[in-house]
């Protein structure tokens, strides 16, 4: 079931639900006892969907609201959340693992203009930054990690912004087959799925900066490897080489010995229309933004509207390129006349001399 705009349940009213069980009669929820509801009906539904049942009354929202309920949803969903150091960050949320799953979940759909380039930081902006980050094919887990990443010093902010999920010589292992032709490579694009939820852990704020589905899949010139890369596309300066950003996430798969997809590299960038790579000042204002902003709405909405989006990013980055290399042109013409008009008019000088 799609998750509505937010995810957390907003307490009705009514005291309680009526069930019709036949013609003669009709008997209340309240009649069924809280551990049966709990423990043989909620535990079987998703995020979105125990959100929506926590509306329906008053005693359902009390006993849908329980924070070990969400905190099992969390771990299924989000594997990488069952460590010790995230299992006790997010119970200081708001509302423990609710707050958690509801600032998570949605995809971000964010077209609010983020900071500028120039803009000063926070002064309270977090020491460091958490990724949690879980890799799906065909619904089942292939890798799950999470990495610490300090935001302080000098060489963070002012190197390109890059998170590295594995060392140069880390390979993981995986079932899945080698794509060996187009076709294959287009089922890899539909079958994989990916989760990077980046959490600030002063603030207690969270965000997922996956688009879920691949944006794309091509295959390395060179070595041959399959990069499949995942975008999330955001606002920035406008009439700037920022006015559009993209945070994207790629994932490069080599073939092992036995045709086994192999994972090589899982990393996060921030690149502008230019192509060029943000550094950590940047990129951490715009994140900060981005953890305070509205968050997407229908998932599967989100994902059409994540893809269209990059679409659109890449095509403003192809006009944006075209004007540049004309503006370029032009100003070659401009140089190469004013130089031929120098010399001919210093040869004037000397001739009629």
């Amino acid at each position: 079931m799609a998750p509505s705009s937010n995810t957390t349940p907003t307490p009705p009213t009514l005291s309680s639900t009526r069930v019709t069980v036949d013609e003669g009669g009709a008997t209340t929820i309240s009649s069924i006892h809280p551990d049966i509801i709990q423990t043989h009906l909620l535990t079987r539904l998703d995020g979105p969907t125990l959100a929506s049942v926590a509306c329906t009354s008053s005693q359902l929202y009390t006993l849908c609201t329980q924070d070990m309920l969400w905190t099992n949803i969390c771990h299924s969903t989000w594997p990488s959340t069952n460590t010790p150091r995230l299992l006790h960050l997010i119970s200081t949320f708001g509302n423990g693992s609710r707050s958690f799953f509801t600032d998570s979940f949605p995809l971000l759909t964010n077209s609010d203009p983020t900071p500028t380039a120039d803009s000063p930081l926070n002064p309270d902006s977090p020491p460091e930054l958490i990724s949690a980050v879980d890799l799906y094919y065909k619904g089942k887990l292939v890798f799950c990690k999470v990495i610490e990443t300090e935001t302080v010093s000098g060489w963070f902010r002012c190197s390109p912004f890059r998170l590295d999920l594995l060392d140069p010589k880390d390979m993981v292992s995986t079932p899945i087959r080698f794509p060996d032709c187009e076709d294959a490579c287009l089922e890899l694009e539909k079958d994989l799925a990916l989760s990077w939820i980046m959490i600030e852990p002063t603030g207690r704020r969270a965000v997922n900066l996956s688009s879920h589905k691949a944006v794309s899949v091509q295959r390395h010139w060179l070595s041959g490897d399959i990069q499949v890369r995942f975008a999330t596309i955001l606002t920035g300066e406008r009439g700037s080489s920022s006015e559009f950003v993209q945070y994207g996430i790629v994932v490069t798969c080599g073939e092992s010995e036995g045709g086994e997809v192999q994972l090589r590299e899982v990393s996060l960038q921030v690149e502008n229309m230019d192509g060029k790579h943000l550094n950590g000042k940047d990129s951490l204002a715009i994140l900060g933004r981005v953890l305070e902003g509205k968050k997407g709405g229908k998932r599967r909405r989100a994902e059409e509207e994540g893809r269209k989006r990059y679409q659109d990013y890449l095509e403003r980055k192809r006009v944006r390129k075209a004007r540049k290399l004309r503006t370029e042109g032009t100003l070659d013409t401009l140089c190469m006349a004013f130089g031929v008009l120098v010399f001919s008019s210093f040869w004037m000088f000397i001739l009629c001399r």
